[in-house]
């Protein structure tokens, strides 16, 4: 009996706008800043290689200063939302009923909701009254990754059900205007707002590629290299500029071990599914796989298109790849790293 990954669905908000159209709002931001400064901060946002970035809220707004509060409140209506709309349009381009989910697993790192997305999605969907449930909330950009493997896990155990992985993240939500940080700019540069939601099912009725392994690695001693702090003002983001060369570092023993328990190397892998951190750590991984000729093209232009979603992100550079058909036998790998430090990874077979 096989885990498969049935469908993936993406869903945006209704807010948009090119980098170009940010950097005026850079300058109303930066005022008074040293000139240097305002140039190098543009300079980051126009090589950030992210053309193009949704938002829960009208970019002007993002520049306004709010309470935590507020910013937090736009957070869950937006969530709460986004994350209907795009289990909706999950479940219908598939045509599932709701009614036939076993168990739900809501992913975000953005904002905070006690009840959880994954309460309000029973209600507004009218899902079964024993479905289970679980909330994925401080993982980061990991987290769509993680999700899959605790939903396959799931359904290992309990074959002839189905479940559904819910990401909604809204970076914006968590810029600080007060913060002239690098982490807080880069953050800026680089982060956008988007949901998805992948359906997996343990039936042997149901198609798509199935989830052949997975496994978690963790980074020892590296807590403190991304991640939030939750200040008076919001959730300031944690980036080091060390994180490309940590992955860097560890990426053989992430990829190898694991391929090599499956009895494969890199060269058997057709379609490397690969978070869009950002540019650097794009660069980084790019620059590795080269070596085995290898591109992450997808995960290029998913980054160009949306910015990095954080947890969702993942998930849009898998539905870009499934829809393209791939061919029965070819395989492949999710890989994503998150605050921890932490990498997952997701072994597919179509």
């Amino acid at each position: 009996m096989n885990v498969k990954i049935i469908h993936v669905a993406k869903q945006l908000p209704n807010y948009s706008c090119v980098t170009a159209e940010i950097l005026p709002m850079l300058d109303v931001w930066l005022e008074g800043q040293d000139s240097r400064f305002i140039k190098k901060v543009k300079k980051l946002f126009e090589g950030s290689a992210v053309e193009k970035r949704y938002a829960i809220m009208n970019p002007i707004d993002v520049f306004t200063s709010t309470s935590f509060e507020e910013k937090n409140n736009v957070f869950c209506r937006q969530a709460t939302s986004l994350g209907e709309e795009v289990l909706r349009k999950a479940l219908e381009e598939v045509e599932w009923d709701p009614q036939s989910l076993d168990y739900i697993i809501t992913v975000s790192c953005t904002g905070i909701m006690i009840p959880s997305l994954d309460a309000y999605l029973v209600n507004k969907m009218k899902l079964r009254q024993d479905i289970v449930r679980l909330p994925v909330t401080e993982m980061g950009c990991v987290a769509g990754v993680s999700g899959i493997i605790y939903a396959k896990n799931f359904l290992q155990a309990n074959p002839g059900k189905r479940a559904a992985v819910i990401s909604v993240e809204a970076p914006t939500a968590t810029f600080q205007l007060e913060d002239f940080s690098m982490s807080n700019i880069v953050s800026a540069a680089i982060f956008g707002d988007g949901a998805a939601c992948c359906l997996l099912s343990s039936y042997d009725s149901d198609c798509g590629p199935a989830i052949l392994d997975q496994e978690m690695y963790h980074f020892y001693d590296a807590e403190d290299i991304m991640g939030f702090k939750l200040t008076n003002t919001g959730m300031k983001m944690i980036l080091d500029v060390e994180v490309p060369n940590v992955i860097a570092s560890h990426f053989g023993a992430v990829i190898h071990p694991f391929l090599n328990k499956n009895n494969l190397e890199i060269d058997a892998i057709d379609y490397m599914i690969f978070h869009p951190g950002g540019k650097k750590i794009v660069a980084t991984i790019e620059q590795i796989f080269a070596e085995f000729d290898k591109d992450i093209n997808d995960t290029k232009a998913i980054l160009s298109e949306y910015g990095n979603m954080s947890s969702a992100t993942v998930l849009y550079v898998l539905e870009r790849i499934m829809k393209r058909n791939p061919k029965a036998g070819e395989l492949g790998l999710m890989l994503s790293f998150g605050p921890g430090f932490s990498a997952q990874r997701v072994l597919l077979q179509w």
